[in-house]
């Protein structure tokens, strides 16, 4: 179907200037596509507060949730005096300040509740923490119809029906399927634009869940999923996925085209162009999916492309991701011993912590692998507690923790045909004398992670960039 599925996030949306620009974009879109969806985030920021207000209510606090109330409304009623600027009746807008008041008062009831409890739970932080893209779509939606474009605010629990797990819900695909058909094929027939809250679905009873962090890309690919769509772009602000962060290289450059593969694993690994979740259900059903920059429209961005299109020998990108701590599970005994590997990932399981990075040697005296920083300890206890016997009868010499680790990750579909390129990336950083701690490579070839201290991890990205640099030049 020539349907046209759009992202805005939240720095897209995050002031009254931002959501001009989106009424340009939608506008321009129109011209090339008869059927346009919208799909945006909370105001930038917004959501850090929404949860803030619930994690401090949970801790006993009953009065920064109401301070926060009053930046929130502040915020919204902003931004909307601005836009009512542009207007010729902006007394229309009176019905949207009504709307992002009632919004305000769901969020402090909501906490008021959490603060009394003395608990957050999942399923209630799932209910604060949607209300930011709840707020948003009546900024955008009024807008664009004031600007002349037919738009109406669409909340996502009528469409995006997911499990009950709460926080990073899955989502149901046929539900989904023909409740956004049913729901928004009317509107687009008429050629409506909906405007629809990202990151957020509802169960099948309704109750309102969300799809995690960065979630609002995910919502897009379902809804462009569900509706047939041909192309999915996801609005950011940045020309597209970059060679490196451009904070820490000047001379990062915006790839023009990268694999399937590439960007999965740049999105797991740090760069926070796409959530992880996004290219799967794209590229199943092979729609064309597009990163680009709200603020520099004209740039073509980066397009996402099937993984036999690969160029060999090619390094794309480097990253990084920060606030790590290594554990070490390490010992003679537990040589040739079944059941090692699943006992400490089981321990790790146990306390609901994503593991980023797992090797352990040939020799099998020793495993190690990654966790956030703010999960080290517990994870920590949780090993000491599984070994307790093996640690006494000195099976098990040690567990111990590296903390403040960076995971530098350097991405290349083309990688796994060409030989010497790992050598290249090593002497690179022998050069420059970083010490690299610990290597995984995953089977596909596509990616290589090292670990290095927190203090030579700008110094990593830069010199694996010079390899990228060279290799284009």
């Amino acid at each position: 179907m020539n349907t046209l599925v759009m992202k805005f996030g939240g720095t897209s949306v995050g002031n009254a200037d931002a959501i001009r620009h989106v009424a340009r974009i939608v506008h321009a879109a129109q011209a090339d596509w008869p059927q346009v969806v919208v799909v945006v985030s909370a105001m930038g920021g917004v959501t850090d507060m929404l949860l803030k207000g619930a994690h401090t209510a949970a801790e006993g606090d009953g009065e920064t949730f109401r301070v926060l109330a009053g930046e929130l409304r502040g915020k919204h009623y902003d931004t909307l005096n601005n836009l009512a600027k542009d207007l010729s009746s902006p007394v229309r807008w009176d019905e949207v300040r009504v709307w992002i008041a009632s919004l305000v008062d769901e969020f402090e009831t909501l906490c008021h509740a959490v603060y009394v409890l003395g608990e957050a739970s999942a399923r209630a932080l799932d209910a604060i923490s949607s209300l930011g893209e709840r707020m948003s779509i009546q900024l955008v939606a009024p807008y664009l119809r004031e600007a002349g474009i037919p738009a109406e605010p669409i909340e996502a629990t009528e469409l995006i029906v997911t499990d009950k797990n709460f926080q990073s819900a899955n989502p149901i695909s046929e539900l989904t399927r023909s409740r956004t058909q049913a729901r928004l094929f009317p509107l687009l027939e008429n050629g409506i634009v909906p405007v629809v809250t990202g990151f957020i679905g509802a169960t099948a009873l309704g109750v309102v869940t969300t799809l995690g962090r960065g979630g609002s890309d995910f919502s897009a690919a379902l809804l462009g999923v569900a509706l047939d769509a041909r192309e999915v772009w996801i609005w950011t602000d940045v020309d597209g996925v970059m060679t490196a962060d451009p904070r820490i290289v000047a001379a990062a450059k915006t790839l023009p085209e990268i694999t399937f593969r590439e960007i999965s694993e740049l999105a797991y690994y740090g760069a926070k162009v796409l959530h992880p979740k996004t290219i799967r259900p794209v590229v199943e059903r092979d729609i064309a999916l597009w990163v680009k920059n709200t603020f520099n429209p004209s740039n073509p961005g980066t397009r996402v492309v099937s993984d036999d299109t690969a160029p060999h020998g090619t390094i794309r990108a480097v990253t990084a991701i920060r606030g790590q701590t290594m554990l070490n599970v390490e010992g003679r005994g537990m040589l040739g011993v079944p059941g090692v590997a699943a006992r400490t990932f089981s321990a790790v399981a146990r306390t609901h912590t994503s593991v980023s990075l797992i090797t352990q040697a040939s020799s099998e005296q020793s495993i190690c692998f990654i966790v956030p920083s703010r999960a080290g300890p517990l994870v920590m206890d949780a090993l000491n507690d599984e070994f307790r016997r093996e640690l006494e009868q000195q099976n098990i010499d040690r567990i111990w923790a590296m903390e403040n680790v960076v995971i530098i990750t350097v991405v290349g579909a083309g990688m796994r045909h060409t030989p010497g390129i790992a050598g290249q990336i090593f002497s690179s950083l022998g050069k420059d004398r970083i010490n690299v701690v610990a290597i995984a490579q995953g089977s596909s070839e596509c990616s290589v992670s090292m670990i290095v201290d927190a203090p030579d991890a700008e110094k990593a990205v830069r010199e694996i960039h010079k390899l990228i640099e060279m290799r284009e030049g």
